[in-house]
């Protein structure tokens, strides 16, 4: 057997009107077994991570960007390459200082993943690829900040649903009409962010994005929650503890299958 590898680095950057910070993990683990009397099978797993931040501040404006960034893969002897870990998401934030701590504030954001997924162990039909799904969010309400907390408050959102995938739009997969590659939605969105240190050497990180659709069924509220703990070791080692939750009531599961998405990474 050989242990696994991890490796963080997190950083931070200030100037005058720029604050910049980031957290980058690359995990491999590497399983090997000849002859094996207890059973078992030999593996390899690894994840990259890019959690990281470039914000701008002057006077009563406000610039917000932020890049969260995630592959993984999963190898089981003679099994195929499994997708563990796919994650892309974008935010973009621009805000005019109202009064107090609240402002004025746009929104964009785009949300997608780096690769195909398959309903495993089959690996001949995919069920997911670049750009089916992928979602932009518009958005224009109020901003509450206080130190490294963001409370974003939009009655008015547009989010728009993209399918480029010829047999998954055909299948009206993640809510698109069948045949159609885009869906357009509009209604209020939630967004909060948040950072604190829970002791030393350990942070923990969280995002919620509520939406809920006016025009159909507003009471199913879709959620997108992820949390990120990270345990610094020193300055190139930590671990992390990941879990992404999201339901989304628009999406078509079988019924003897959950609506909600769970996923949960140790690293």
């Amino acid at each position: 057997m050989l242990p696994m590898l991890a490796m963080s680095q997190e950083t931070e950057k200030v100037d005058t009107l720029w604050k910049s910070s980031g957290l980058i993990t690359l995990n491999f683990s590497q399983v090997s077994l000849t002859n094996w009397a207890a059973g078992g099978k030999s593996s390899a797993s690894g994840v990259f991570m890019l959690n990281a931040f470039l914000n701008y501040k002057k006077d009563n404006l406000s610039w917000d960007n932020s890049a969260d960034l995630s592959y993984g893969f999963l190898k089981e002897k003679d099994n195929d390459l499994v997708k563990s870990d796919y994650k892309i998401d974008l935010n973009s934030k621009l805000g005019i200082k109202a009064t107090g701590k609240w402002n004025y504030a746009a929104l964009a954001n785009f949300k997608s993943q780096f690769a195909a997924g398959y309903n495993y162990p089959n690996t001949s039909d995919a069920i997911s690829k670049f750009l089916a799904p992928g979602y932009i969010n518009l958005a224009l309400g109020m901003d509450y900040k206080m130190g490294n907390i963001s409370l974003f408050l939009s009655p008015t959102t547009g989010k728009f649903t993209f399918v480029s995938d010829n047999d998954l739009s055909a299948a009206g997969a993640f809510g698109v009409d069948p045949g159609m590659k885009s869906r357009s939605e509009f209604g209020a969105f939630l967004k909060f962010e948040g950072k604190t240190d829970v002791v030393k050497n350990v942070s923990l990180q969280t995002k919620l994005d509520l939406f809920s659709n006016y025009f159909h069924n507003p009471q199913n509220i879709d959620v997108d929650w992820n949390i990120l703990i990270n345990m610094k070791v020193n300055e190139f080692l930590s671990a992390n503890l990941v879990s992404h939750i999201i339901y989304d009531d628009d999406i078509k599961i079988p019924d003897n299958e959950t609506r909600t998405n769970v996923k949960l990474t140790i690293l």
